[in-house]
């Protein structure tokens, strides 16, 4: 790597003005904008970075010094095997190295919303996830086409900073990450125009996914390596999909356990009567015996919702309303004050106090 004095043409022993006049006088010649050559415009490239480094007092000695210059100085070899010690402490004596580019990238959550009919024997769902996904002009290394990071000229590639520190007990290392790579050990020149040197970027993909049956509302499906890409191209994260289940106006649910109401006309519930009736899955049939009474419950077996962990499905269950006609024709109520005669039903008298209708047909569907 060339030498920033050098790149610049001063000594290095060259005040901070001489340093200034130096970068702009190469900067009038090498500016894109004056000279659009391309050996021009790497060149502005050098004198800037070189500029940059030179005209902080603070990165300019460490880069004088180079990587490790004054580990192990004087102050810390006269205590011996404490110097030691307080390396380890500080970090002078071990140094971690650069850490990588590459990190994890983050989980994403997204909403589903499902059907409750869908769910009696589950689904496959296509999703559109919007995400960070990998970089196709650089596939992660964040660098433009045909370039490549380079060695950081302050920390060597190290990725941290050592300083001498004074104490009581002598001269101490201490080692920080380098303020200019950040840690990495490498910097990038170039980085690529389409995702700015992240190594990846945001875009919207349809994913196809399977919902298994039995789900229920706020319950989240784990969806291993579907999340967030990480910085430069890092194993993507998990993605989590939490389901909501839609409300139906028919149906509802008690665990795997459909629930419905069905209204009989009081006629048919006292003679009985078959009837065929649309379930989510398909026509069942239906018994209603003579003498029904409002609040008794029809269980269909497995014809419910599939269990979510093992095998086998729940009940339908059916409560039943008695429906008493409210206008009657004529003869209609000649026809009922008959029937009325005939049956020579009892005074009507005082009974203990019942629940209201849907009230009972909740307990009744909970306790069976």
């Amino acid at each position: 790597m060339a030498d920033h004095y050098e790149v610049l043409g001063v000594d290095r022993d060259a005040s901070t003005d001489e340093i200034k006049k130096a970068y702009r006088r190469l900067a009038r010649e090498l500016h894109p904008d004056v000279n659009p050559g391309a050996d021009a415009s790497e060149q502005f490239k050098l004198v800037t970075h070189a500029y940059d480094v030179l005209s902080d007092e603070q990165q300019r000695q460490q880069y004088d010094l180079g990587p490790r210059a004054g580990f192990g100085g004087q102050g810390a070899q006269g205590f011996g095997g404490f110097g030691d010690i307080f390396e380890s402490f500080f970090g002078g004596g071990q140094s971690r190295g650069p850490r990588s580019r590459r990190e994890r990238g983050q989980d994403a959550l997204v909403r589903v919303e499902v059907d409750l009919d869908e769910i009696i024997f589950g689904t496959t769902r296509e999703i559109d996830v919007d995400t960070a996904v990998l970089c196709e002009t650089c596939n992660g290394s964040c660098c433009a086409p045909g370039t490549q990071p380079v060695t950081c000229d302050i920390c060597h590639g190290s990725g941290q900073i050592q300083r001498t520190v004074r104490s009581l007990l002598g001269n101490v290392m201490t080692s920080s990450p380098c303020g200019t790579c950040r840690g990495y050990g490498t910097v990038i020149p170039n980085p690529c125009p389409t995702c700015q040197g992240q190594g990846r970027v945001r875009a919207r993909r349809t994913i196809s996914v399977d919902i298994p049956a039995g789900v229920d509302t706020g319950l989240r499906l784990q969806m291993p390596n579907q999340g967030e890409v990480g910085q430069a191209g890092g194993t993507p994260g998990d993605l989590y999909l939490e389901i909501k289940v839609r409300h139906h106006d028919v149906f509802s649910r008690n665990g795997d356990d459909l629930l419905a109401t069905l209204e009989v006309q009081m006629t048919d519930a006292i003679m009985g009567t078959r009837t065929t009736l649309a379930a989510l899955d398909g026509d069942i049939d239906v018994e209603i015996r003579p003498g029904t009474q409002s609040t008794e419950v029809i269980t269909i077996r497995d014809r419910g919702i599939t269990h979510l962990r093992g095998s086998g499905r729940g009940d339908l269950k059916i409560g039943v309303q008695v429906m008493t006609p409210t206008k009657l024709n004529h003869k209609e109520q000649n026809l009922i004050k008959q029937f009325a005669q005939l049956r020579k039903p009892a005074a009507p008298t005082l009974t203990h106090f019942q629940q209201g209708l849907f009230q009972k047909l909740r307990d009744r569907f909970l306790n069976i």
